[in-house]
């Protein structure tokens, strides 16, 4: 066991606090003052909880003295400021709601808090989560762990640049677009996406036609699948939490292991055109290392269509509609890059808002003609490496020397399709660029098989474990 308690698992945590050799206390101390270091380098949190985690360690540790305690008792985790808090500020990334004190928890935080979970703040998102950079004019700059000249990538950019540099092993992330997978690809940690409605979303204003999801980011695979166990399962506040199957037995991520008679196909592209090679050769050794481990892999080419326009139709005249109040009563407090985003949103007419549904409807039978004749689908998760920390999300991103596209066309076209069609995708540290930057991996399920990904997940890690590599902070 490491002598730095803030590089513990969940899992370690958990053994630790049950055989008495650490304490909540001890650890919510050490959390915190870590977070206290690291924050005036890397800008992770835009609320730090001191007092309210405090307290909860000590009730935690005196519900370990009695034998009592839920099944993450004394565990620290961070929730990203667009999910809700009773009690505790929530920005949305928004200057327009810089005073924001929700009164009720999500369903994922009380889940957590019932389950023992310690909060420890709330992590820095873009405003509404617009773009995959984290910055705002609430928190600033948010920068990556293992190179702070680079992005932690977005919208849940605080929040995996926090696990990824022992600021608290578990973080609760939104995924609207791959806002859950790109950071965490960004930042060298897990990240998981359920299938649509698996864990419970109640602050979307569309509750049917939303793109959002709640989603785990830890640093282990055996830690998302305990967080998604504990913030899963059906909620009448969702109405896709409604109905679905029962949540899977998830021991099944203990056995690290490949059944045989699983398909893959790989797509090195996926609606963009260009792949830097040094992401390309990582993940290409991903898909070695599955290989050797007994998954059948066959390489595919491209089936989806460019989505970026249709992610903007939908998700631009959204914002528009949710912000255009604000754009009239408080402009200066409206970030500039979502203020373009809302410029666009503007226009979009009623038959390009309905042909754009139509085309997500697409997307979604698409896929399931792949899971037809495959099990999974492996891409690589981001095109390239994180850019510069300060990047503006309306510019085009630069892979292997050209202009390639802007973010979500060329730089993660692979993660926003499944927020389309529902499927869950989870992305795994997977390799390092040449100058040190992690890069991921993507497997997409069939909707509901959660177990299948993590179980393969935890093959991949057992097989090329990345746990004990840390950024040098």
């Amino acid at each position: 066991m490491s002598n730095d308690v803030t590089l513990l698992s969940t899992t370690q945590l958990l053994d630790a606090f049950r055989a008495k050799s650490l304490s909540p206390v001890e650890v919510t101390d050490a959390v915190l003052a870590r977070i206290e270091d690291l924050q005036p380098k890397m800008n992770a949190f835009v609320t730090v909880c001191t007092d309210v985690a405090r307290k909860a360690a000590k009730d935690a540790e005196a519900a370990l003295s009695k034998g009592e305690g839920g099944a993450l008792i004394g565990v620290p985790f961070s929730v990203k400021d667009l999910v809700p808090t009773a009690g505790v500020r929530t920005t949305f990334g928004s200057a327009v709601f810089s005073e924001n004190v929700p009164a009720h928890d999500a369903v994922s935080v009380q889940r957590l808090k019932e389950a023992g979970g310690i909060l420890l703040g709330k992590t820095t998102t873009p405003a509404l989560g617009h773009k995959a950079i984290t910055t705002s004019l609430v928190s600033g700059i948010s920068r990556n762990p293992w190179n702070l000249d680079r992005t932690c990538g977005g919208s849940s950019g605080g929040s995996a640049a926090a696990v990824a540099s022992g600021q608290g092993p578990l973080a609760i992330g939104t995924d609207g677009g791959g806002s859950v997978r790109i950071p965490a690809s960004a930042c060298g940690i897990v990240g998981l996406k359920p299938t649509l409605g698996r864990i419970p979303q109640e602050s979307p204003a569309d509750l049917f036609g939303t793109l959002s999801y709640i989603g785990p980011m830890t640093r282990t695979v055996a830690d998302a699948a305990l967080m998604f166990a504990i913030m899963g399962g059906p909620d009448a506040c969702d109405p896709w939490a409604q109905g679905q199957p029962a949540m899977p037995d998830l021991s099944i991520t203990k056995d690290a292991s490949v059944p045989t008679d699983l398909k893959a196909a790989w797509f090195p592209l996926l609606g963009n055109s260009a792949l830097d090679n040094g992401v390309r050769t990582a993940v290409e050794g991903a898909v070695s290392v599955f290989t050797d481990l007994g998954l059948n892999i066959e390489p595919e080419e491209d089936v989806l269509e460019p989505g970026d326009g249709m992610w903007r139709t939908i998700g631009y005249s959204a914002q528009y509609a949710r912000m255009v109040q604000h754009l009239e009563a408080t402009p200066d407090l409206i970030d500039p890059t979502l203020k373009e985003n809302m410029a666009e949103g503007m226009k979009v007419t009623g038959v390009d808002l309905q042909k754009a549904l139509f085309a997500r409807s697409n997307i979604y039978r698409t896929i399931e003609k792949i899971f037809a004749k495959y099990d999974l689908m492996i891409t690589p998760t981001l095109a390239a490496p994180p850019p510069a920390a300060d990047f503006d999300a309306h510019e085009e991103i630069v892979i292997e020397g050209k202009p390639a596209g802007k973010l979500r066309a060329a730089w993660y076209a692979y993660t926003h399709p499944f927020n389309m069609s529902g499927h869950p995708a989870i992305t795994l540290p997977c390799g390092w660029t040449d100058d040190g930057l992690p890069v991921g991996v993507q497997l997409v399920a069939p909707w509901y098989r959660e177990d299948r990904l993590l179980q393969l997940a935890a093959a991949f890690e057992e097989a090329q474990p990345w746990a004990d590599k840390w950024p040098n902070m």
